[in-house]
Formats: structure tokens, sequence, C-alpha cells
């Protein structure tokens, strides 16, 4: 009946455990919840849009986020660049194939084949961003020039002037961050709600 589990703690050992618990108690509530907490109300206080995942709402409803592509097939909407993954934020990943990987390079001529007949133009005119999938697959933003080869079809299917579309166009390009990161760009999303809201003025 002499086990080590029935012997007391020795006052050494005590000494130390008491000061151990007492830093993983000190450290749960600094790291764990007031960390935590203080970082949350600060993006809430500081950027509130951001923090809440950049998400756009129309007619109270919410329709999609600025940081998350959507796949948008009509003919009378502006297109976003390919996903490897249907824009599942679930899932973001790129294809992880290398350039010469034959399946990737038959893709890319699909795509390549496919967006030069929508858009009734030559496929050599075809800008890469509509060629290849995002390292995400969830970008929401394709360059000015992808985005401007798309304004004949759309002026045709909703019956629109193509200079009223450059205009919408010209009036949602974003220039690269802070003028130095990334270039410019344009939000598929925001441009297309831009869009319907346009033909629905030029319809009454």
């Amino acid at each position: 009946m002499n086990s080590l589990e029935h012997l007391p703690l020795s006052t050494d050992t005590q000494a130390i455990l008491r000061p151990s618990l007492g830093l993983i108690a000190i450290g749960f509530l600094v790291a764990g919840v007031l960390y935590c907490s203080s970082s949350v109300l600060f993006a809430q206080f500081l950027f509130p849009k951001q923090a809440n995942g950049s998400l756009i709402e129309l007619n109270g409803k919410i329709v999609g986020s600025s940081l998350v592509g959507q796949n948008f097939v009509s003919a009378d909407y502006f297109h976003a660049r390919p996903s490897a993954v249907n824009y599942n934020v679930d899932a973001m990943s790129g294809s992880n194939m290398a350039v010469s990987n034959p399946d990737l390079q038959k893709k890319m001529q699909e795509r390549k084949q496919a967006f030069a007949q929508q858009n009734q133009i030559a496929e050599q005119q075809v800008p890469s961003d509509m060629l290849t999938a995002s390292a995400s697959g969830i970008d929401p933003d394709i360059s000015p020039q992808a985005a401007l080869l798309q304004v004949k079809r759309i002026a045709q299917q909703r019956h629109l002037p193509e200079q009223q579309l450059e205009k919408l166009l010209q009036q949602h390009i974003q220039s690269a961050q802070f003028g130095v990161y990334g270039s410019s760009r344009v939000n598929v999303l925001e441009l297309n709600l831009a869009l319907d809201r346009l033909s629905s003025t030029s319809s009454q």
C-alpha cells in the first residue's frame, strides 16, 4: 500500500508546480483571451467591413464577398478567371500543374478557344489570366484588358452602347496597391453588380 501515488508531494515539487500552473493560466489569459479579444475589437473598430469578410449586400441580402470570385457563365455578364476548385473557399488551391503538363496545356487551349469564340476575338488576343487558374482558386479580379475584351459581347447581349460599358469599366479599375504591389485589376462581382444597375437605369 506504500505505492508512489500515495506519497505526498515534496516541498520542492510543490514549489515548482505552483508557479508553473500560474504561468500557464497567465499565458492562457493573455495570449488566448486578451490578445484575441483585443485583436477582434480593434479590427471591428478600424476595419469593420474587412473584419467581417468584405461582404457585398444587394437589397438587404448578401450576394458575395469582394475577396471571393464567382463563376459567371451567362453571356451578359463579365466572366471571371478560371478556378481549379470551382471557386470553393473550403478547398482553396491551384491546379499544382506545371506549365509543361499536357493536361494543363489542353485546358489552356480549350479556354483560349472558348474565350476567343465567345468574345469574337483572335486567340492571340486572349490574356493569360483568362487561361490559367489562380493559386487560391477564388481570385475575384481580372485584368482590365480581360474585362475590356468582353465589352463587345455584353453590349450586344444587353443592347447597350460599347462606349457606355467602357466608361463603366474604367470607373471600376483598381490601381496597384500603394502604387507598387501587383497590377491594375477589376473586381468582377462589383463590376457585374454595377452592370445590372446600369441596365436597370437604361431600361427605365
